[in-house]
């Protein structure tokens, strides 16, 4: 596509025909009006009949979708495995929705790549699906979390619960209002429930596991590692609880990190200290992984772990249910 340059600041671009072939009665022979550029780099705009890349991915803010040119100068936060624009927190990384796809799709088929190369095959935007072994590799170097991945979202994969037999939704009567579930003379409207039921299940966490190797040694390090392993989990486990509030997808990619970071350490010290409610002078750090005073301080957590216990403490004497809690 040829420009037409008027003047040295500003800069203006004539966008021109997209094909000489075209009628000449066609929207697409019509000459958009100049567009204003500020000085500095020129904007990437796509060759006529390019194709688009798979994964769902278009044109990127900043970039040119539809014939029309879209400028922004809001600093773009990039995707850490191909450099490409981040549509989002994935997986415990800033990514764009094609390596959060592949990403997904490799985990969830357990798939194997190999490098017809040295396995240091650079991973850019342009390139990143040159290698799948070496852009799997990185997804997992910069720090993307095999956990946060749902093994039971595959394609059908919830098909493999059985409904029960003809039940009843509703356990006993005036369990829900009549109104939104229930015509009269007609019969009930499970919708409303299943939403519910279904919206339940998302936003109830996932019981952690820490999966300690039972074959490595007794020590300070390992139990260290499992504990910073175990916290990674549960934060990736936030951030996908924190995606099902209404209006939190709607806020800024910037936004949306600027509220996790400012609260992720508050989520990790209740979770563990609503996990301990029942215990007794014991931390729950995850269901097999129970700590008490000594064994937080040979982890390595020493007045961290001390400090949790006496919240523990504090929290079993107020008697609080698991509703006030959430709520405080």
């Amino acid at each position: 596509m040829s420009s037409q340059v008027v003047g040295i600041e500003p800069l203006y671009i004539k966008a021109e025909p997209a094909s000489p072939d075209s009628p000449k009665g066609s929207s697409e022979t019509e000459t958009e009006p100049p567009v204003a550029l500020a000085p500095g780099p020129a904007p990437t705009r796509h060759l006529p009949g390019h194709k688009e890349e798979e994964d769902g991915e278009g044109a990127g803010p900043g970039e040119q979708g539809g014939g029309k040119l879209v400028l922004s100068s809001l600093p773009k936060r990039l995707c850490l495995v191909c450099g490409d624009v981040a549509s989002g927190y994935h997986y415990g990384v800033a990514s764009c929705e094609a390596c959060k796809a592949f990403f997904k799709r490799t985990i969830q088929g357990s798939i194997e790549y190999s490098c017809p190369a040295s396995n240091e095959c650079e991973i850019t935007k342009r390139r990143r699906k040159a290698c799948q072994a070496c852009r799997f590799t990185k997804c997992l170097r910069v720090g993307m979390l095999k956990e946060g991945v749902r093994l039971d979202r595959v394609r059908g994969g919830r098909q493999k619960y059985k409904r029960r037999p003809e039940v009843d939704p509703l356990p006993f009567p005036g369990a829900f209002p009549a109104g939104p579930l229930a015509v009269a003379g007609g019969p009930r409207k499970t919708a409303p429930v299943n939403a519910l039921v279904s919206h339940l299940l998302v936003v109830e966490p996932e019981k952690l596991y820490a999966m300690p190797d039972p074959a490595g040694p007794d020590g300070h390090l390992p139990a260290v590692a499992t504990l910073c392993d175990l916290f990674d989990r549960e934060i990736v486990v936030t951030i996908s609880w924190a995606k099902s509030i209404p209006g939190f997808s709607s806020l800024s990619l910037s936004d949306q990190m600027s509220v996790l970071q400012s609260v992720w350490m508050e989520v990790l010290v209740l979770g563990v200290a609503q996990r301990s409610l029942p215990l007794q002078d014991e931390l729950a750090f995850a269901e097999d992984l129970v700590l008490d005073e000594e064994g937080a301080r040979a982890a390595g957590l020493g007045e961290l772990g001390a400090a949790l216990l006496q919240l523990v403490r504090r929290l079993q004497a107020l008697r609080l249910e698991r509703e006030e809690l959430c709520a405080h």
